[in-house]
């Protein structure tokens, strides 16, 4: 799911990724789910690492029902801690997702979408797992942004091979994956939501 390269460096720091991660805030992903025109039951946190998405919106405000979540990314260790911390975890590479057809109401990507080496085959299988009315929430970073050029920098500086773009270009991406577009917020962190169309 993640580069090679990208692969190697989440496994080197799984046990202490949670640890030095930023906070999760969970508005902006709950705000993206509320788009979808169906409950939303069951989640995909792509390349979801040790499940900091899933953990996040594992307590809803105002629903009678968590949604049941599962990760899915590249670095086993990763995914051993999101396993450790109570959440289904399962290998996959983003571009062949082992997800059948129509089977989850949303996808999340938080703050991973510009480590996948091929991001127009990871949208296109998230399009293709979701079911009509579901949603795909993207939560990524601006590099137009000065906090996200000192991001890609850094990144650089790591070793990653990253790929940011702002919001309305991965809206465009979204778009080409066949799902309906939207962006929800802006800003150094932003969001941006695809909906599935209903099936006619």
């Amino acid at each position: 799911m993640h580069g090679p390269g990208d692969v190697r460096f989440f496994d080197r720091v799984a046990r202490l990724y949670d640890r030095f991660a930023p906070p999760t805030d969970p508005e902006p992903i709950w705000a993206g789910l509320a788009r979808a025109d169906r409950p939303v039951e069951r989640v995909l946190d792509l390349a979801g690492g040790t499940g900091r998405a899933a953990r996040a919106i594992a307590a809803p405000v105002g629903t009678a029902r968590t949604p049941e979540t599962v990760v899915v990314d590249a670095s086993r260790r990763m995914l051993t801690h999101a396993a450790d911390r109570g959440t289904t975890a399962v290998q996959g590479d983003a571009g062949r997702l082992p997800v059948r057809d129509a089977a989850t109401d949303a996808v999340v990507v938080l703050d991973a979408l510009h480590h996948l080496p091929d991001q127009a085959a990871a949208l296109a299988e998230a399009a293709r797992v979701l079911r009509p009315g579901g949603v795909l929430v993207i939560r990524e970073y601006d590099p137009g942004t000065l906090r996200g050029r000192a991001l890609v920098a850094a990144e650089r500086a790591v070793g990653f091979d990253s790929t940011f773009w702002g919001p309305d270009a991965w809206a465009a991406a979204v778009d080409d994956a066949g799902l309906v577009p939207t962006v929800l917020d802006r800003g150094f962190a932003f969001t941006v939501v695809g909906k599935k169309r209903e099936s006619h």
